[in-house]
């Protein structure tokens, strides 16, 4: 798998439930990704990060606790999921619960480990002090000659499990650096079963996170690396946000909370909008909060394939496009697609959109041309009358937006006798007149006024339309 030049060697934790693999992931990431919970199977999904806590960086994978035979359906895709784990991945941290003891599903999965011909360390969890150390020769029967004793939640012997994976972790062909920060990073978000998870696994053609028709089997907020013509992509597969009165277990509201701050993490957020149900008030509060976040954005209308028509497709769409827009008209810089995340249909031109949205944050208006747009606006439509003043402008010019974003939104700083002095109904105005000019698909434009006389903390800063 991992050959090529400048890809991270992978590591994925295998395991049955809650023996404490998401709490392993969580450690040695050093950050809260995968939600830990004494409730078996709390990890549907398979979860994805880069791990730089040891001397050399890998891709650590958080996969399904695998069940024995006879379970549900979602436990035999958590299999497969898992499988293609054993496949993509260099090394596999087998981890066992010490307290619990060996068990029969223990020994099934230690069969199919053997059989994957990968190198495994097997990780004896759950070791919280001294005392509890006998309990590992149990496993001892499993016959893997590379065991780690730790406890994932009290930190407990994961430098010596680093310094294992370090050892078994094949040699590089070249220098390995993490490639997560020059990636783009998108989330999926939308109501449950919209079909974020399909959507993710139809762009990269795998089963990475698991689909399944019960509403909310995306529970963790799962990356899903992916490279595209000479370009990295960090797809942020989250959980369905539900309304705040259904979230009813500490687990949905801990999913709810990740997928709000995947929000917050992403360079661009996708909104999937279910065709069959058409934008909900769910739809709309969830477009709030990537507009509040002032996010590049999608709005992708799927599920295509159930409610597509014989004839008239054309006109289908286009009406679609235009009901979506006027019930998220707060989003409307926001690019429409419609998709089938099931069939593949139209699916490749996400891509073309996102790179539309690429060019426009690299677009700069200059001072000349934004000065002489603005004035237009200004002498087209003067502004209002407050507290019997108006709002006067003396200068803009475009700022160079935040370092680091892969997407920057189009920043304004408009020099003025008082902020203050726009309102709302103005502010979308002169965004709009903006816009004729420039349009910034997919960006939110940024006005940010400050008075003639300050040069350097801004006064007021307004997201425009």
């Amino acid at each position: 798998m991992n050959d090529a030049p400048n890809k991270l060697p992978a590591v994925a934790i295998v395991g049955r439930p809650n023996v404490g693999k998401s709490a392993l992931f969580n450690r040695l990431i050093r950050r809260k990704v995968a939600i830990v919970h004494d409730q078996p199977g709390i990890t549907r999904d398979r979860i994805s990060a880069v791990c730089a806590s040891g001397t050399r960086p890998f891709v650590l994978w958080d996969t399904g606790g695998i069940f024995g035979a006879g379970e549900a359906e979602l436990t035999r895709q958590v299999r497969r999921a898992a499988e293609e784990a054993f496949r993509d991945s260099d090394l596999l941290l087998f981890v066992v619960d010490a307290k619990e003891g060996l068990s029969p599903i223990d020994e099934e999965l230690a069969r199919v480990l053997r059989k994957s011909q990968k190198p495994v360390i097997l990780v004896i969890n759950k070791i919280d002090d001294d005392k509890h150390e006998p309990f590992a020769a149990e496993f001892d029967s499993l016959g893997f000659g590379s065991n780690v004793l730790i406890s994932a939640e009290h930190d407990r012997g994961t430098l010596d499990l680093l310094d294992t994976v370090d050892r078994l972790l094949p040699s590089p062909n070249v220098d390995s650096r993490p490639t997560s920060p020059e990636s783009l990073a998108v989330a999926i978000l939308g109501r449950p079963n919209v079909g974020k998870s399909s959507l993710v696994n139809s762009i990269v053609h795998s089963e990475r996170a698991i689909v399944s028709e019960l509403p909310g089997t995306t529970r963790d907020t799962v990356d899903v690396l992916y490279e595209r013509g000479g370009r990295a992509f960090l797809f942020i597969d989250t959980a369905g946000i539900r309304r705040r009165g259904k979230q009813s277990t500490s687990v949905e509201i801990f999913s709810a909370m990740r997928a709000e701050r995947s929000v917050r993490r992403a360079d661009l957020c996708i909104l999937i909008v279910d065709l069959t149900a058409g934008v909900t008030a769910q739809d709309k509060r969830i477009a709030g909060l990537i507009q509040a976040a002032q996010k590049p954005a999608m709005i992708i209308l799927n599920k295509w394939d159930l409610v597509k028509p014989n004839r008239n497709q054309k006109q289908t769409i286009t009406k679609l496009v235009e009901v979506a827009r006027q019930r998220i008209f707060f989003l409307d810089y926001a690019p429409v697609l419609i998709t089938s995340s099931l069939t593949g249909e139209h699916v490749s031109k996400l891509f073309g959109s996102i790179e539309k949205i690429q060019r426009a944050a690299r677009q700069h208006v200059s001072t000349g041309v934004l000065n002489r747009l603005l004035r237009q606006a200004f002498e087209a439509t003067p502004p209002p009358i407050i507290r019997a003043r108006r709002l006067k402008l003396f200068y803009a010019a475009q700022s160079k937006g935040k370092e680091g974003q892969q997407l920057r939104p189009p920043e304004f700083v408009l020099f003025v006798n008082d902020p203050r002095l726009l309102n709302q109904t103005y502010q979308r105005y002169l965004a709009s007149r903006l816009r004729q000019a420039q349009p910034f698909p997919g960006l939110p434009i940024i006005l940010t006024l400050r008075p003639r006389a300050q040069s350097a903390r801004p006064t007021s800063r307004l997201r425009a339309k």
